[in-house]
C-alpha cells in the first residue's frame, strides 16, 4: 500500500515528504523513474524551503503527472482540473496545503510530518486508483 511505502521511505529511508511520496508511488505504480529522476523531487519537501507548498502535496502532483501526461500537460485532456481535484482533496483531508499551516498541526518528535505524509499518500492512492492506476499493494 502506498501509505506504508511512503512512511518507511520517510521515517526508515530518511527520504523528506515529496521524496518519500514519489519513491513509494513510484515502486506501487511501477513507474520507472530512474534515480536521477527521484532526485528532482528533493527540492519541494520542507514547502520548498519555505513552507510553502506542502512537499507531501507537491510529490504527489509529481506522480499525478507521471502517470496522467503523454507529452506535454497542455495536450492532456481534463489534467489541470485533475491537479485542481487533487489539491482540494488534499486541503479538505489535511486540513490546508502550506508546510507553515499543516506542520503545527502533524510534526511530532521523532516522527517528523510522518502522519502528514502517511494522509497524503492515502489519499493519493485513492486519487490513483479512481483515475484508473494500477497501486500494487
Amino acid at each position: 500500500m502506498l501509505r506504508e511505502r511512503a512512511e518507511k521511505y520517510y521515517l526508515e529511508g530518511d527520504y523528506n515528504c515529496a521524496e518519500a511520496i514519489l519513491r513509494a508511488a513510484n515502486d506501487a505504480c511501477a513507474l520507472g523513474l530512474r534515480e536521477d529522476a527521484l532526485r528532482l523531487a528533493g527540492g519541494f519537501g520542507g514547502g520548498m524551503g519555505r513552507g510553502e507548498a506542502c512537499g507531501a502535496l507537491c510529490g504527489a502532483m509529481a506522480v499525478i503527472s507521471a502517470v496522467l501526461i503523454e507529452t506535454r500537460a497542455h495536450a492532456t485532456p481534463g489534467f489541470k482540473q485533475k491537479c485542481a481535484d487533487y489539491v482540494a482533496r488534499f486541503e479538505g483531508r489535511l486540513g490546508g496545503i502550506d508546510c507553515r499551516d499543516l506542520k503545527p498541526k502533524y510534526a511530532r518528535d521523532g516522527r517528523r510530518c510522518a502522519d502528514a505524509v502517511a494522509l497524503g499518500a492515502e489519499l493519493l492512492e485513492e486519487f490513483l486508483r479512481e483515475c484508473h492506476v494500477v497501486v500494487q499493494r
